[in-house]
């Protein structure tokens, strides 16, 4: 009589033991890693408000040395920077001196979604960035929230 003799044959895939550690990691990694990718990019459009506002304010100096005055209306600088994607451009107002003879304030505003920042506020005088009366979040201001850039 012939006997059949078995061969245990090497087991392949994966263990559902094996899937669900891989499963945590991969959730553990991404727990930590999308929210400073999310933070990441919104300082990358952060700065985008914060080179149109330099552009502003380096046109305003040029119009305020041709004419003794700084511009109320946008339209009169040269600025040769395109208006910002994400962000709501305000009116140019007068600054802390109250005159827009001596100095100027203007306000961006985020607009749209902003991976739960909110809507912030970027504002630049003629002084530079202005920490004190902008909303913007630390995490994502691309200056580390100095009170002045000169």
């Amino acid at each position: 009589m012939l006997r059949k003799q078995i061969v245990a044959r090497p087991r392949s895939g994966f263990t559902l033991v094996e899937l669900a550690v891989v499963v945590v990691i991969i959730g553990v990694l991404a727990a930590f890693g999308v929210p400073r990718f999310l933070q990441s990019v919104e300082r990358s459009k952060a700065s985008e408000a914060f080179s149109y506002l330099s552009a502003v304010r380096t046109a305003q100096e040029r119009y305020h040395a041709r004419e003794g005055t700084y511009a109320s209306d946008l339209g009169d600088l040269d600025i040769q920077s395109p208006t910002p994607k994400y962000f709501t451009v305000g009116a140019v107002a007068a600054g802390s001196s109250g005159s827009i003879q001596d100095s100027w304030t203007l306000t961006l505003t985020r607009s749209g979604s902003s991976a739960g920042y909110g809507a912030y506020t970027v504002v630049f005088t003629d002084q530079g960035y202005d920490a004190t009366n902008s909303t913007i979040d630390p995490e994502i201001n691309p200056i580390g929230g100095s009170s002045s850039s000169t």
